[in-house]
């Protein structure tokens, strides 16, 4: 991908992580369309798309995702950015940085550690409350397992992850062209 770029080729970056993270860190000229929002505009993108779309996230996991979901909607020239931004950002490579928020993946690892805890501790009172532990580990289990992650699905809803930087119908305009 460095290569397209230093040579100016016609290519779209799309950064499928959610707001908050794309506000934190982004490529510069990459469109937010955040994997929640991106199979209900999988078709629009497709056919309005045909240059190479180098698919963002953080580390991969949701840009195979979203790479399924654009292929599954018959597009087929996406790449992932091998390593996702965590592999680009070795300092030598542009980057816009802005407001530092926790990116999903932390959040997760947050919300799922304290609801362990949470509930190994109180199942010294509560014996059934170990179940809840259980649940999030079979959770997190499936999450490794399946490569999705419904809890960071959730989260990604939630108005943190939320920015005014990402109105979805005007990124896809952008994104093909027609804004």
């Amino acid at each position: 991908m460095a290569g397209w770029l230093e040579r100016g080729d016609d290519v779209r970056l799309l950064d499928v992580r959610s707001p908050a993270e794309f506000e934190t860190a982004h490529i510069p000229g990459s469109y937010n369309v955040p994997l929640n929002m991106l199979g209900e505009h999988a078709d629009e993108i497709r056919a309005h798309l045909d240059v190479p779309v180098v698919i963002i996230c953080r580390s991969g996991g949701r840009a195979a995702q979203a790479n399924r979901t654009l292929a599954g909607s018959g597009m087929s020239n996406t790449h992932i950015l091998e390593g996702g931004l965590m592999g680009w950002d070795d300092g030598s490579r542009p980057l816009t940085r802005g407001e530092a928020r926790w990116d999903i993946e932390r959040q997760v690892r947050m919300v799922a550690g304290s609801m362990i805890a949470g509930s190994v501790l109180a199942s010294v009172k509560f014996p059934k409350a170990r179940f809840l532990a259980g649940a999030v580990g079979g959770g997190l289990a499936f999450a490794a397992a399946s490569n999705t992650c419904m809890m960071g699905n959730l989260l990604g809803r939630l108005p943190y992850n939320q920015s005014n930087s990402c109105d979805i119908d005007k990124m896809v305009d952008e994104l093909t062209g027609r804004a």
